[in-house]
Formats: structure tokens, sequence, C-alpha cells
């Protein structure tokens, strides 16, 4: 490797979560170097590979994967670019962290899947960065010690300030829920096997004709229940919130009491803007744990199948949504490289 054994990075798409990526890898990260930028807009491209120095900018994926300075592969490009991009780098057996969605759909994520076979290791690990967050960890660390006994429900809530005029009902499930039906699949180490969405009368505060918010139900293998509400334009803040109700306890999270103040006849803390302020760390964390895992030539942390699994688990989803009734989810056997 290029810069003393540090892995050069390629971060293809230079949108809000690339340009975000390389300030990360840039100035954050230890062990890696950002050696490429691509994205289809040229300008944008050179201008953060500019800030960078001594990194190249790219309109081509496959040019700038085939460059001997890059090790491995940030891809934050739109979901609906990724499979090129993934299968691009598995020609070049590049070690990838991929942004979700995996890919937009599960038959493509299928596709992807059998790709990886081929290839006969895995390469890829999945942007569910809340598998990093602090909060998550803990759950994830008590459910699995077995002190409270099983996990009978999950109760999650998902709040945002407001969502991009461009937004659809169904995004609330590919975009929003997506998170959840990962953190499910980890925490509970179950699979999703029934969606039920359900529409309340939408809010005040949602644009004309979102269905927002939504109120889903999950299934799983181990008998487990589990809920998420929803809601995209709750105005005063993003906040993310999960409940484990177990055979001896519960355990919640989210609720971010870091300083309570009490001032002029009021007590309160303060909610974080956004998404960015609220997982920052756990992005940080993420990133952190790819890089080392590829130095050490390992790939740790959500794959491709949990990339699949979570594309199928959203195609129930919005079936659900657009059909109003509980829509059963398709999984093929899970092959033994994931096992």
């Amino acid at each position: 490797m290029a810069h003393h054994d540090s892995l050069g990075v390629a971060v293809i798409g230079a949108g809000r979560m690339g340009a975000d990526h390389i300030r990360r890898i840039t100035e954050v990260t230890s062990g890696a170097h950002v050696a490429a930028v691509v994205d289809v807009d040229t300008d944008r491209a050179k201008a953060l590979a500019a800030g960078v120095g001594g990194c190249d900018a790219f309109d081509d994926v496959a040019e700038a994967l085939a460059s001997p300075e890059v090790d491995a592969v940030l891809l934050a490009s739109p979901g609906i670019a990724h499979e090129a991009a993934l299968l691009t780098a598995f020609d070049h057996d590049l070690p990838v962290l991929c942004e979700k969605p995996l890919t937009p759909d599960a038959a493509s994520a299928l596709r992807v899947l059998e790709a990886e076979q081929r290839l006969g290791h895995r390469r890829v690990q999945v942007g569910f960065m809340r598998r990093y967050d602090r909060e998550y960890v803990r759950l994830k660390a008590l459910l699995d010690s077995g002190e409270l006994g099983r996990t009978l429900m999950l109760h999650n809530r998902h709040r945002n300030p407001s969502c991009p005029p461009e937004f659809t009902s169904a995004m609330l499930i590919n975009d929003s829920v997506t998170h959840e039906m990962d953190i499910t699949r980890w925490l509970l180490g179950q699979e999703i096997t029934a969606v039920t969405v359900m529409r309340p009368k939408p809010s005040g505060t949602a644009p004309e004709g979102l269905a927002d918010p939504q109120f889903v139900v999950f299934e799983t293998d181990g008998g487990a229940l589990v809920d998420v509400e929803i809601y995209v334009n709750a105005r005063y803040g993003y906040q993310v919130q999960a409940e484990a109700v177990c055979e001896y306890g519960s355990a919640r999270i989210g609720d971010r009491h870091e300083m309570l103040v009490n001032r002029e006849g009021r007590w309160g803390g303060s909610v974080t803007p956004g998404f960015v302020e609220r997982f920052d760390e756990a992005y940080d964390r993420e990133v952190q744990a790819w890089v080392d895992a590829t130095r050490r030539g390992e790939v740790t942390g959500p794959g491709v199948w949990d990339g699949y699994a979570v594309a199928a688990v959203c195609e129930a989803g919005v079936r659900s949504l657009t059909e109003g009734r509980r829509v059963e989810v398709e999984l093929v056997d899970r092959p033994a490289l994931y096992s």
C-alpha cells in the first residue's frame, strides 16, 4: 500500500454523505487516506479531491478502481448506482464499505449476493451504522447476556424534524425504517418474517399526499413482535429510541439524558436536530472499524446477507403499505458464506 501502509480509499459519490466521509477519513480516521474521489459531477469531484491533496478525481468508477493507489472503496453514491460499482469492486477484489441500501431492491441485492459468493470470500460491509452506536452496542450486550431472558417485544420510535420535498410514502419504509429492520435483526439475532404497515390519519405537518406517520409491525422467526413508529415531519428534532421488553425486565435507549436543566419553572434537555449530530460518533466508529478490519485482511460488521435481508423486508413493507395488509417476507436460504 502507498502512504506507509495507510489504506488508500476511493470514495464513490461526492454528495452529502460522500463529502462527510471524505472529511472523516482525512480528519478523524487513522490508518487510511482518500486516494480518489469519484462522481459523475466532475467539478464536484475535483473540488473535493483538491481539498485533500495527493488525491485524484474521476468521473468513471472502473477507471478509479483500476488505479494502483486504490486499496479499498467507500461507496456513497445513490443506491441505484451501487450494484454496478460493487461488481466492479469484485472484479478488482477490493474491500468495500457500502452505504445503505446495498441496492434498491431484493432482486439486485440477490445478484450481488451471488457475485460475492462466486468470489468465494466476503468483501462488503454495509453501512448500517447504528450497530456502532454506543447505546445500541450496550443494549445488544445486555440482550446477548441473557440476564433479562428472551426478548418478547421491541418498541422503536424514529422521528425526524422534516423530510426532503421529494420524499414519498414508500421512502419512509425504504430510507428510514430500513435502519430499524437491520437493528432488529442484529439485536435479536433473528430474521424478520412478516411486515404490517398501518397508517393513522396523516399529520398536518406532512406534505400533501405523504402517509406520515406510519406504524410498522415486524414478526420474527424467533417469535418476537417489533413495532416501529416512523414520523418524518415531527418538527421538534431528530429522535431515535428503542425499548426491549424481556421476560425478566426491560431496557430502553435513546433518551439522551446528558444534561437536564431546571430554569424558570421548566426542566428539560435538548434534542439533536438531525441524524448527523445523533449518529456522528457511530459513523466515526463504523469507518474506523472497517479500516482496521480491512488492514488486517478481514471483513466484519453487517454484510451482503444483511443488505439483502433488509431489501427483502423493505419490499414486503412497501407491499403492506400499498395493499393495506400483512405481507410475509420472502428470503432465499442463507448461504454458508454468511453463516
